[in-house]
């Protein structure tokens, strides 16, 4: 049996549109209260805040002082997560990060570095590990453990495109940090043991981005082969091959499986939270309810998303 643990009170930092599809998620679970916002931008905090029925405060400290809540999703930017987190782990809630944790890798450690001084394991929002697609490739992985696996990552960024929604000159500039960890991270969650080495056959350039493609050799045996197409056309995409099977996502959301000796692709149909909800997060709140209960926990810690962020400046050479 579970744990009787009562309602778990729900607060947000940050009110922009990823705290609204958290909020979402939240509020149709009856094991959550949704009991506070706060955010730089007050308009915002108190429309978000209208739509649940809950107050809006004017700092951290009084959101916790006048709610006491259990939980924390923290959905600032990046050129803010580091100096809210230095505010949000004075006080003894859960705190669920939204990814990227900081804009680079080094102020990533700084945030893991705070983290361990005052007492606190975030989890962070990496929802692409809770998408059902993600979560069906890794069962089918777990039942064939045997033998390597080439993991293929194919991203693409754009700049310019980035610039014109108004994300900050330094975001875009570390925009491997802010968007491409997304797809990097797959690296992490499918590829076993520890990184050998990496090695980039075409490096990044930051007067004239253009591709990057590199190779990651793990202890296991396993490979990653990584490809970025930057200010050009091309889709996000995953693959997964072992003796067995090979495994594409593209779009992620959905996953397609091929057997050994068979040419045609099944699709895997997609979990109906995925198209409910921004997919991946009704199940990453289902984790942090089984937390709460007591129970394991299929979420992503800072020093997962950490180790991503690690890989990602192995790949581009930067900090």
């Amino acid at each position: 049996m579970g744990i009787n643990m009562g309602i778990k009170k729900v607060a947000f930092i940050g009110a922009g549109y990823m705290a609204s599809e958290h909020a979402k998620v939240f509020s149709s679970i009856d094991e959550f209260n949704i009991v506070g916002f706060f955010s730089r931008t007050e308009e915002k905090a108190n429309l978000l805040a209208g739509q649940y029925n809950a107050p809006v405060f004017k700092s951290i400290v009084e959101m916790f002082d006048k709610t006491r809540a259990d939980l924390v999703i923290i959905t600032v930017n990046e050129l803010s997560m580091l100096e809210v987190c230095k505010e949000a782990f004075k006080y003894p809630w859960l705190c669920f990060l939204e990814k990227p944790v900081g804009y680079n890798y080094q102020q990533a450690c700084e945030i893991t570095d705070l983290a361990f001084e005052m007492d606190h394991k975030p989890f962070v929002a990496l929802n692409r590990r809770s998408y059902s697609s993600t979560r069906a490739a890794l069962n089918y992985l777990n039942e064939d453990a045997e033998g390597v696996r080439m993991v293929s990552v194919l991203d693409q960024q754009d700049m310019s495109s980035a610039l014109k929604i108004g994300t900050p000159e330094l975001v875009v500039a570390n925009y491997m940090y802010a968007n491409s960890i997304h797809l990097i991270d797959y690296f992490s969650l499918f590829c076993r043991g520890e990184i050998k080495t990496v090695e980039t056959s075409i490096p990044w350039c930051q007067d004239k981005p253009d591709f990057v493609v590199a190779t990651i050799k793990y202890t296991s045996g396993d490979i990653g082969q990584y490809q970025c197409v930057w200010n050009g056309p091309g889709p996000w995409s995953v693959s997964i091959t072992n003796t067995n099977y090979r495994f594409e996502m593209r779009p992620l959301e959905l996953l397609k499986v091929q057997k050994k000796g068979e040419r045609a692709m099944t699709e895997v149909t997609q979990e109906q939270i995925d198209l409910n909800y921004k997919p991946g997060l009704y199940y990453q709140a289902q984790q942090i309810l089984n937390y709460f209960k007591g129970q394991v926990v299929a979420l992503a810690q800072l020093s997962d998303a950490t180790a991503s962020m690690r890989l990602c400046s192995m790949i581009y050479k930067t900090s």
